[in-house]
Formats: C-alpha cells, sequence, structure tokens
C-alpha cells in the first residue's frame, strides 16, 4: 500500500534543499550538509537496495519543524556531549560501525539530532524488516483501545477468533494457542514446509481462510514443551489473521485508518502476502521521522498530541518484558548489553555503562533497523541501515548513550 506524501510535509522539505543549515563550531561544511538527502523522482521508484550511496551526509544538531507532527529542538539545549556525537556521525559516515542509512535521537518530546547517510533519504520510506512486528502490537493496542478486542481476549484461543475451520486437520494441540503466546513468540507452532504448501495447493484458494487452514494443519504437534520461545513468522502472521479478523474493513484498512494516519504517516509502503493481507513479520517501510513517532507513542504511553490511542495498561505489557530470555540465545547481547527479554514484539534489555544500568525497551529489524528507548534517560534512538552484522545495541551502548548521560554519573 501506498499513500502520498503529506503535501506541507513536501514543501517544507522542497525549502530545505535551498536553506543552508547553521552549523557549530565544531562541524565543518563538509560534515554538516546543507541539503537535507531526498529522494528523486526516480530514486522514489527504485527498490531500497538499488539506491545510490552519498558520500556527503546530511547531519543537523537543529531538526528542521516540518509541519510533520514531530516536535524539534536544539542539541545545545540539553546537557549532552555534541563534539562526540559529531565524531560518532563521522565514524557511521565512513561506515566504521557498517552500512548505516540514518540516526535520529529524541530527547523528552523533541527530535534533537538528525543525519542521513548512504541510503538514507529523509522523504523515501525505508525497509522495517521485522520493526514490522512491533507495529502489528501496536495495531494490536488500537484494536483494544477501540473496543474490537478486550484484555480477556488476549489469553483466548486463536481458533476461536474464526469460523468455518475444519478442526478435523487440524495439527495435534493448535487448538491451546491462545493470543498472548502468538504475540510472544511461544505458539508452539513448528512448520513442515512441504506440508504447508500441499496443504495451501490442495484448498486451491489463497485467501485468509485458507492461510489460516493451512497453518493450523501444517505443524509438528504442539505441547507444553514446545511452547517456548522461538521467534519465527507463523505467530505475526497468525496475529495479523486475528487482527483481520476483528476490526471492520480488515486489518490492511485498519492500519491504515486507525494507526498511521493517526500519527500522520502517509508515505509508506506494506507488502502483501499471498492472501492479501499485509505480511505480519516483516514487509513495511517507513520514514525514519514515521519511525520516531512509533517510539513516541510508546514512550508516552499511547498517546499522540493529548489523544489516548493506545491503552496505557496495554502498552505497559507489551513493551515490557514477558518472557525473559537467556543471553547465549539472542544475537544482540555482549558486554555491555544484558537480560534481554521479549513482549509483544518488542524486545528488552539491560545497556551497562560503568556501575549502572539502563533499561531499554525496542523495535528491532534485520539490517540496522532499530527504534531505542531509554525512559530513565527520556532519550530515544533510531537507526535505518543495510548492515548484516546487527551490532546496533552494542554500538548504542558502547559509543553512543555514553555521550548522553549526565555527567560524573
Amino acid at each position: 500500500m501506498r499513500v502520498p506524501f503529506n503535501k506541507l510535509a513536501k514543501k517544507k522539505l522542497i525549502i530545505l534543499t535551498c536553506v543552508v543549515t547553521l552549523a557549530a563550531a565544531t562541524i565543518s561544511a563538509k560534515e554538516n550538509n546543507s541539503v537535507v538527502l531526498m529522494a528523486t523522482a526516480t530514486e522514489k521508484a527504485l527498490p531500497h537496495s538499488e539506491l545510490p550511496s552519498f558520500n556527503v551526509p546530511y547531519i543537523s544538531f537543529s531538526p528542521e519543524q516540518l509541519g510533520d507532527g514531530i516536535q524539534v529542538g536544539k542539541f545545545d539545549s540539553f546537557n549532552a556531549d555534541k563534539a562526540k556525537l559529531n565524531e560518532f556521525a563521522k565514524k557511521i559516515n565512513v561506515q566504521t560501525f557498517g552500512k548505516y542509512d540514518s540516526l535520529l535521537v529524541v530527547k523528552g518530546d523533541s527530535l534533537i539530532f538528525e543525519s542521513y547517510y548512504l541510503r538514507g533519504r529523509i522523504d523515501k520510506p525505508h525497509r522495517q524488516a521485522s520493526v514490522t512486528k512491533a507495529i502489528l502490537s501496536l495495531a494490536i493496542g488500537r484494536a483494544i483501545a477501540l473496543g474490537h478486542l478486550n484484555k480477556s481476549d488476549l489469553n483466548k484461543p486463536i481458533v476461536s477468533f474464526f469460523h468455518d475451520l475444519n478442526p478435523a486437520q487440524f495439527s495435534s494441540g493448535v487448538k491451546s494457542i491462545t493470543l498472548h503466546q502468538v504475540l510472544t513468540m511461544r505458539s508452539g507452532l513448528r512448520m513442515d514446509g512441504e506440508r504447508f504448501a500441499a496443504a495451501i495447493e490442495k484448498l486451491g484458494k489463497k485467501s485468509t481462510h485458507d492461510q489460516l487452514q493451512a497453518i493450523l494443519s501444517s505443524s509438528s504437534p504442539i505441547t507444553p514443551l514446545s511452547q517456548v520461545f522461538n521467534y519465527q513468522s507463523e505467530d505475526p502472521e497468525l496475529a495479523m489473521l486475528v487482527l483481520n479478523a476483528v476490526v471492520p474493513n480488515g486489518a490492511k484498512a485498519f492500519i491504515e485508518k486507525e494507526l498511521f494516519h493517526k500519527l500522520g504517516i502517509f508515505n509508506y509502503q506494506w507488502r502483501e502476502g499471498s492472501c492479501g493481507l499485509p505480511i505480519g513479520a516483516y514487509g513495511a517501510e517507513l520514514t525514519s521521522r514515521d519511525m520516531v513517532k512509533l517510539g513516541l507513542l510508546v514512550k508516552s504511553e499511547g498517546k499522540w498530541q493529548g489523544k489516548q490511542l493506545l491503552p496505557k495498561a496495554y502498552l505497559a505489557k507489551s513493551s515490557n518484558e514477558i518472557v525473559a530470555l537467556n543471553e547465549s540465545d539472542i544475537f544482540f547481547t555482549g558486554n555491555r548489553v544484558k537480560n534481554p527479554g521479549y513482549g509483544y514484539y518488542w524486545w528488552q534489555a539491560d545497556m551497562l555503562i560503568g556501575n549502572k544500568r539502563y533499561l531499554t525497551r525496542s523495535a528491532q529489524g534485520g539490517g540496522g533497523q532499530y527504534i531505542v528507548i531509554i525512559d530513565k534517560l527520556d532519550l530515544m534512538i533510531v537507526t535505518t541501515g543495510h548492515e548484516r552484522d546487527e551490532q546496533t545495541m552494542k554500538v548504542i551502548a558502547e559509543e553512543l548513550l555514553p555521550l548522553f548521560l549526565p555527567q560524573n554519573s
């Protein structure tokens, strides 16, 4: 799905291309590009993987007000190390940490640092990978806020949300899978790809009903021992099917109208699966600034511009730890990143700086797509990239977070 870019924001962005950004004394003209990186007409039609890379980054310690619903501020107004952040941005530009396309920093409610590199464009939606799952979690919360789901529904079996399924074909144990288990990657499903393909072919259709029937009929037997954390695509696919079943006009229209448009998100894409639904596990594409909006929604306990879009209690549960994980099981832990956990498609971990711990909540997508919230510091960091080494959490803990700590902490 694709909706035209917000006209007011677009108009202001065009003006930006003619404006020279005021730079601090520590920033040279080369380091603080005077023209924000916008996609050309040709680039807008290109997939992200084919975008040409810019050699000179756009770096701003005083982000522009674009009328897009994001409050901006000046970096100098906060007690943070500007010179070291400038050095950090230089390292990103020369790919010291990998191939990153954007880095944005929010302090309080204000965007105070914005930068784009390589394939980053301020107005070009960037692939989100598994951040898509976190968006789906927010959409579930919105459905609860509007009464299409309630708190007790989270513990209901998945099959109770659907009619006209054939239980005789179900794999053993699937009737016990709850929405809560699906949202925490603990459905217990272990799919047989060949069996799933055969089930779809036998059904002869590609509707949401057939997709669900095939999933529930193609798993190995499910037992309490198998219903442990297992990061996979099938669980968010089931969550998307539930959302589609309970909201008016289906999940696609609901996410657009009741989540994205409420946040002023119009310039996006979301890949659809064979049954016509947005893919639950991946496939969304958003601009970096719109990623900021999602983070602000979580950071503000479900409020956006004074309106409660998501239930506070749901966010307190979904974005915080429900499942404790072993550090050895997760790729992003290390000397400075400890105690990983998982909520409803949102991750948690402690970042260790000296003798202090800072709890993080994050949406994470392969390749460098991150929305990281550090509540104790009233801080949020957003990145995009096309990096396969997956070191983002470690880089934030070791290189970036210390720049925002109070002196003598």
